[in-house]
C-alpha cells in the first residue's frame, strides 16, 4: 500500500517565521495585519493559516523563536552561574547590546510587542506578561543565591531588587525604541549597577 503524502509547502516555514518575528518586533502585535505578514513572509493568507493556524498562533510562535535567538542573549547570563552582581551586570550589558543593535528592530519584542493591545487581545498581553515575570523570577532567584554567598546585602529583599532591575531592563527597551544608542544604554546599565545592594 502506497503511503499518501500531503502536498509539500511551497515556502520555507523557518524563513517565513523569521520574517514574522521581524514584523511583529518592528510594528507590535495589534498594528501588524495579516497582509503585512504575508507580504513580508512571501506567502498567501491561506498558506499562513495552513502553516500557523492564525495571526495569534503565529505571534506566539514568533515570540518563542525570538526568545530562542536574539532574546536569549539577554537572559543567558542567568543560567551560566557566577556571582549575583556579575550576573545581573551581564544581563544589563547584554540588554544594552541587543536592544541597541541596528541590525534588527530596537528594544525587546517581549516588552514592546503588545503595549497597545485591546481587551479582545488580553490573552496575548497575558502571555507576554508571563514571560516577563519568568525573567523577574529568575533574577530574584539569582539575587537570593547571592545573599547566601554574601554577594548581596542580607537586608535586601530579593523580589524587590529583581523588580527594580526588571524595570531597568524594560526602560532600556523603551529608550532603545526612542533612539537611544548602545553607549547610552550601557550608561543606564552602569548607573543601575551603582544601586546594587552589596553584601
Amino acid at each position: 500500500m502506497t503511503e499518501r503524502r500531503g502536498r509539500p509547502r511551497s515556502f520555507d516555514r523557518d524563513a517565513a517565521l523569521r520574517c514574522a518575528v521581524e514584523v511583529f518586533w518592528g510594528r507590535g502585535y495589534t498594528a501588524t495585519s495579516v497582509s503585512d505578514l504575508t507580504e513580508a513572509m512571501g506567502i498567501t493568507p491561506p498558506s499562513l493559516y495552513t502553516a500557523f493556524g492564525s495571526k495569534r498562533a503565529l505571534f506566539l510562535e514568533a515570540v518563542d523563536r525570538y526568545q530562542e535567538t536574539e532574546g536569549a542573549a539577554v537572559t543567558a547570563p542567568l543560567t551560566e552561574g557566577g556571582g549575583a552582581r556579575a550576573t545581573v551586570a551581564a544581563v544589563l550589558s547584554a540588554a544594552a547590546d541587543a536592544y541597541g543593535d541596528p541590525a534588527h528592530p530596537p528594544g525587546c519584542l517581549v516588552i514592546t510587542a503588545a503595549a497597545n493591545c485591546g481587551p479582545d487581545e488580553a490573552d496575548v498581553q497575558e502571555d507576554l506578561r508571563r514571560r516577563r515575570a519568568e525573567t523577574t523570577a529568575a533574577l530574584a532567584r539569582c539575587i537570593a543565591a547571592g545573599q547566601e554567598a554574601g554577594d548581596v546585602s542580607a537586608a535586601a529583599d530579593p523580589r524587590s531588587v529583581a523588580v527594580y532591575y526588571s524595570a531597568v531592563i524594560q526602560g532600556m527597551s523603551q529608550q532603545a525604541c526612542d533612539g537611544a544608542s548602545r553607549a547610552e544604554l550601557h550608561a543606564v546599565a552602569d548607573t543601575a549597577m551603582a544601586a546594587w545592594p552589596s553584601g
